[in-house]
Parts: structure tokens; C-alpha cells; sequence
């Protein structure tokens, strides 16, 4: 499996959005230690608070890659970003994309890389030669995170599920299955770009057999209740063998996303259905928890939506961002 050296140099190019930089953001929040700096095209550009640099400062403080860090609705490269991007590859950086539109769909940046013996990394299609799933059993143990709905916070609970279970001194790795989780991790598989019958056999390469006490946390995708992309949970289920699965739910959300005429379903059918699609590869699966995000209501109201939810299912419920995720690390531990 390719890996993408660090550290970084965050391109956020001349975005205006904040939401447009949460790649960027994410990597930051995450890895922070693995951030040079960030470049700008534009001085009123939306910023990480990171130091401004230059490609020839950024390669002289040891930046290995440079990560285009922002999206936008098309995919598609700026042809005005071309200028910097050339200008890493000559300096000898790397370069990581998560658009759509491929790096190495540009022939003179490929030749140009080639050229300076550096690597273009479009994240969207790195992916290695991969066999259909098995379900063959294998060791190690692993989580999976998986949601209501999505957009709810499975990328988010994992990388918060990996630095509480490391405090508590347990053997613990996020395995990344999105775009800006493999730049967060430097390594791991965009599922929305892999082909069905392969969905569940890249997960199996994703997180192989390992020592008994090291666990994989898998970053989930989508819902088994989204009708767009419940084939990519399903496959992710089949493929992580899970031994615990986290359910993550934004409280009070109305519908499914983008999807206003299909209802939420209820907690206890999201564990229901969720649990009995990870026994066919993983019998004596177990749910160790609930990561909400409550950001819609008051510090009282979410506490007391926990609690209820803690009472009816026995395992622990928080909110990552507003109280943390130690307890549900330290149940993991106790029961896992």
C-alpha cells in the first residue's frame, strides 16, 4: 500500500469557503506536528492560522508534500493552481490531491514528476491490486465505526477513538477509507473509488491480520439507511470483520442527507441492522458505543439525551467534540 511521506505543506490555494479547506483542516486538527505550514494564493484566502511560506521555505524546513487541501463542487484542478504544483515538483516535493480530477491525468505534470523523481498522489485512485473478500477469519482485533446517516462523524470518532485508546496504552491505528482520512493517516483506500465486488476485500487489505491485542479502527462510510450508498457500508461491514462497532447519529437531524423524503431510522434499528449485516464475517460482534453529535442542542439537553441512550443500550454514549471519547476508550479496553 502506497504511503504518503510527511510532513506536509498545505495548499489551500485561493478558497474563500472555510468549509472548502476541511481536508486541510482536518490534517491540521489531526496531525498536527505533520504540517510545515500552509501556502495561499490569495492574501483574504481562508486560513488554518498555520505560517504562511513559500515552496522553497516550506522544502527547506523539510516539507516532503505538498497536499492540495481544498475542494470544490466540480473536482475539477484550477488551471491557475498548475504554476505552484510545478514549482513543488521542481523544488522535489511530492504532491497528494484529493480532487476528482487527477494529477496524473495531466501529462506534463507526470512527465515533469518523472522528471524530478517525485510522486503524484491522487488520493481519490490510490489503490493497490485488490482481490474480492473472503471473510476468512483472521487476527487481530478491529472496530468499525458506522452512522445513521452521512456526514454524522465516523471520521471523526475514529481519529478521536485512536488518540484516547494510545493514552491508554493500547495498540491502536486508524485505517483510513476517505479521501482526507488517507492524507490525515498518509495512507489508506477511498472505498467511493473502488469497485463494488472489491468494496469488501479492500477493507480485508486494509486492515489484515495482526498481533492479538493491536486494533484497527476503520473509518466507516455512509448507512446501511442511505439508499445511495448502503452498498459501500455493507461492504465495509463484510470487509472489516469487526469485533465492536460504534454507532454515530447527529441528534435531531430531521431526514436522510440530501434525501428529505427518507425518514431517520431509529437507533435501535441502526444497531439491529448493523449488527446482524457484521455477524456474517464476525459472529460474536458487539456494539461498544455511541459518538453524537449534539451541536443542535444545549449542554443539558445533550447530557440528557446520553444518559437515556446510555441507559437503554448499556455501553457508553458522548458527544466526541464536547466531551470527549475517554470513557468509551476505557470500555473498549475493559470489554473488548
Amino acid at each position: 500500500m502506497q504511503h504518503i511521506p510527511m510532513p506536509y505543506l498545505l495548499f489551500l490555494g485561493d478558497v474563500m469557503d472555510p468549509l472548502a479547506a476541511k481536508t486541510a483542516r482536518g490534517i491540521h486538527v489531526w496531525r498536527p506536528d505533520s504540517c510545515v505550514g500552509q501556502i495561499r494564493l490569495a492574501a483574504d484566502s481562508v486560513s488554518l492560522g498555520l505560517e504562511d511560506m513559500d515552496i522553497a521555505t516550506a522544502k527547506a524546513r523539510g516539507a516532503k508534500t505538498m497536499v492540495l487541501g481544498t475542494a470544490n463542487s466540480g473536482g475539477k484542478l484550477p488551471t491557475h493552481w498548475l504554476d505552484s504544483i510545478k514549482t513543488a515538483i521542481v523544488a522535489g516535493m511530492n504532491v497528494a490531491n484529493g480532487l476528482h480530477q487527477g494529477l496524473n491525468d495531466i501529462p506534463e505534470l507526470v512527465e515533469l514528476a518523472n522528471t524530478h523523481q517525485v510522486a503524484l498522489f491522487d488520493v481519490r485512485h490510490m489503490r493497490p491490486a485488490l482481490d474480492t473478500g473472503t471473510g476468512i477469519k483472521r487476527s487481530g482485533k478491529r472496530l468499525l465505526t458506522v452512522g445513521t446517516d452521512c456526514s454524522v462523524g465516523k471520521m471523526y470518532t475514529s481519529l478521536a477513538l485512536e488518540a484516547a485508546m494510545q493514552e491508554l496504552d493500547i495498540n491502536a491505528e486508524f485505517r483510513a477509507t476517505g479521501q482526507t482520512g488517507v492524507l490525515v493517516a498518509g495512507a489508506g483506500i477511498a472505498i467511493d473509488a473502488v469497485i463494488a465486488d472489491f468494496i469488501s476485500g479492500a477493507v480485508e487489505a486494509l486492515s489484515p491480520a495482526n498481533d492479538e491485542h493491536h486494533w484497527d479502527i476503520i473509518e466507516g462510510q455512509g448507512s446501511l439507511y442511505h439508499p445511495s450508498f448502503a452498498g459501500v457500508s455493507m461492504g465495509l461491514i463484510h470487509g472489516a470483520q469487526a469485533h465492536l462497532l460504534v454507532m454515530c447519529h447527529e441528534l435531531g437531524r430531521p431526514h436522510m442527507r440530501h434525501l428529505p423524503h427518507q425518514p431517520m431510522p431509529t437507533l435501535r434499528q441502526c444497531v439491529d441492522t448493523n449488527l446482524a449485516a457484521a455477524r456474517l464475517t464476525s459472529p460474536n460482534v458487539k456494539l461498544a458505543g455511541f459518538s453524537l453529535n449534539t451541536s443542535g442542542v444545549s449542554e443539558e439537553e445533550a447530557l440528557t439525551a446520553l444518559a437515556a441512550i446510555t441507559t437503554e443500550f448499556g455501553v457508553p454514549a458522548t458527544d466526541p467534540v464536547r466531551f470527549g471519547i475517554k470513557e468509551m476508550a476505557q470500555w473498549i479496553k475493559d470489554n473488548g
